[in-house]
This record gives structure tokens, sequence and C-alpha cells, in this order.
């Protein structure tokens, strides 16, 4: 915050400490004109006031919150911009990649400064790094039939996957279903693993430029016929002339990059599973504007051992429903 914003709040909190402290103290004193004890000439429906001093007990839990809140303000972030004299902070503000996080957590190490998330990570790799580090030396098949290693993987998807693959894992619109065996990349362990240590990202490109729209139109025919949907012949067939641009990717049998064992991740055009949706219309839109979705990396955000339970988990999810 600015250094206004930054006085303003300090003052303020500093003024209502002063004026708390001086309540406590202002009632510590007898105002009441009469001894501890007797009335103060008050009474309401046969209740009489009289003139008791708090309770020792509660006064004294009044001035420890008070000295507390002193001490708390002091030795943490919370009045303006000063930081408290522990250099404490919840995380490392402002890091917008891993590179930046970890020169981060190094420059923290350095300057003796507590950051509250790098302290937790450090104490939750050094509790669970070893359980990790066992799963990791199974083979993923033999984890996929492992109740224990698929209940920590199922975690592990629940924090960092359902986002967009859905907490079943069936994924949605521009998202893969992982329940079924249609697989961009290939469903076998060692492709999922490399998926999930390296990411992917997708290249369709947009054809509008290139087609026009007479073309797109002849193109999306022949696509959905592939599947076995009815179309204008006449369209089809101009747009099969016109799909060997596509069949590096697709293949000439627009079966897709697993079926000719290919690394572009084109999916099966064959069937009817559509990641981007299978109208005439959202094919449309594929072939005119293209698609570039974005599987993240996850190997310097959770690790090799992580990512290995996490591949195990991902592959059982497939294997239930063969």
């Amino acid at each position: 915050m600015t250094s206004f914003w930054s006085i303003w709040v300090i003052v303020l909190t500093l003024a209502c400490l002063a004026l708390i402290l001086g309540l406590l103290l202002w009632n510590l004193k007898n105002y009441a004109g009469v001894e501890e004890g007797e009335s103060c000439g008050h009474e309401f429906d046969g209740i009489e006031e009289l003139n008791n001093p708090l309770p020792k007990w509660w006064t004294y839990m009044f001035f420890a919150t008070f000295v507390w809140s002193v001490y708390y303000l002091a030795a943490y972030p919370g009045l303006g911009n000063f930081a408290g004299f522990l250099n404490w902070t919840s995380s490392n503000q402002g890091v917008k990649s891993m590179e930046e996080s970890k020169a981060a957590i190094e420059a923290a190490k350095e300057s003796g400064n507590w950051v509250q998330l790098d302290k937790e990570v450090e104490y939750a790799q050094e509790r669970f790094g070893p359980i990790f580090e066992a799963f990791a030396k199974q083979d993923v098949v033999t984890l996929a039939k492992d109740e224990k290693a698929l209940e920590i993987g199922q975690r592990l998807f629940a924090q960092n996957c359902a986002q967009c693959h859905g907490s079943d894992a069936r994924g949605g619109m521009g998202f893969p279903n992982l329940t079924d065996n249609d697989w961009l990349y290939g469903g076998k362990p060692d492709q999922i693993k490399e998926t999930l240590l390296n990411g992917r990202v997708a290249a369709m490109p947009g054809w509008k430029d290139a087609l026009g729209e007479q073309g797109i139109d002849e193109m999306t025919a022949y696509v959905l016929s592939l599947s076995g949907r009815k179309v204008n012949q006449k369209d089809a067939d101009a747009g099969k002339a016109k799909f060997a641009m596509c069949a590096a990717c697709h293949g000439m049998d627009g079966k897709g990059s697993v079926a000719h064992n290919l690394p572009f991740g084109a999916p099966d055009l064959t069937d009817n599973i559509w990641l981007y949706g299978g109208s005439k219309r959202a094919v449309e839109e594929t072939l005119n504007h293209g698609r570039a979705g974005v599987m993240p990396a996850w190997k310097e955000i959770l690790g090799e051992d992580k990512v290995h339970l996490l591949t195990a988990y991902v592959y059982s999810l497939s294997q239930n429903n063969q």
C-alpha cells in the first residue's frame, strides 16, 4: 500500500489500542460515589444494582489480551507496511513462475526471513517424502492395484487436476475424459507419465484463411462423415479432396495420432468422442480458428515421485472400465 494509507492504518490502529487501554484503566477506579458492594440506587423489576468491580480474572484477561495484541502487531505484518521484527510472511509474494519461486525461497533462507508456506512445504517433504520415494520404486501397473497408493493418488488428483478434469475425472468441454480409453497422446503408463511430467501443448491451426468459407463447409461435412454422420455428400467429397492438409496429423483415414504412432496429439475423427464438441457448429469453429489447449507440466511443481503415484491413479481410471 502507499505511504499515506500505511500511516493511516498505523495511526488508526494505535489510537484504538490507546482508547482500549484507557477504558481498561478507567474501569479500575470507583466512580459510583458509593462503597464497593453497596447499592447504586437503581432498581428495576426488583433487581437492584450494586457497585461491584470487574472480577480480577476478567481484568487480567483483558490486560493479557492487550499485551498480546501489542506484541502481535510488533512481531508480524499488520501495521501498514511495517513487516514486523520476526520477518514473517505467509508466502513469497509476486512470484509468477517456478524459477521466481525457487529464487524467492533461496533469498528468504539467506536473509533469515520466515516464510510460513516454505516452512510447511519443507516439513511436509521431510515427513512424507520417504513415503513417496517408496511408492516410486514400484512400477505403475502394480501401484494401480494398490489401494493405499490409489488413495494418495486420488488426493493428489483432487488437489491439482480436478479443476480441469473434474472430481470424477470425466472432463468437460476442452478437457479430456480420463476414465475412457480415448487418449490423444497414448494411455500407456509411460505415455501418461510423460504427459504429466512435461505437459502438452495442442497445435491445431485455424484454416479459415487457407480454405475460405466454402472450404470450411466442405471440410466440416467430410469430418462429420468420418464418424458416420449424415451430410451433404457433394460437400463431403470436396472436403475429402482437401483432407491431405490434415492427414499429416490425423492420418489419411482420420484415426488420429495414436493410431499412427504420431506425437502430435491429433484426435481420432472416426469415433464420436469430441473434445470441443461434435456438432456442425463446433467443428466449423475448430476448423476456422484452431485449438490451442495447454496441459501444464507437473514435474517442477509436484516432483517425479508424486507424478509417478499420480500416473498410477490416472492409469487406473481407464483400466476399471475395460
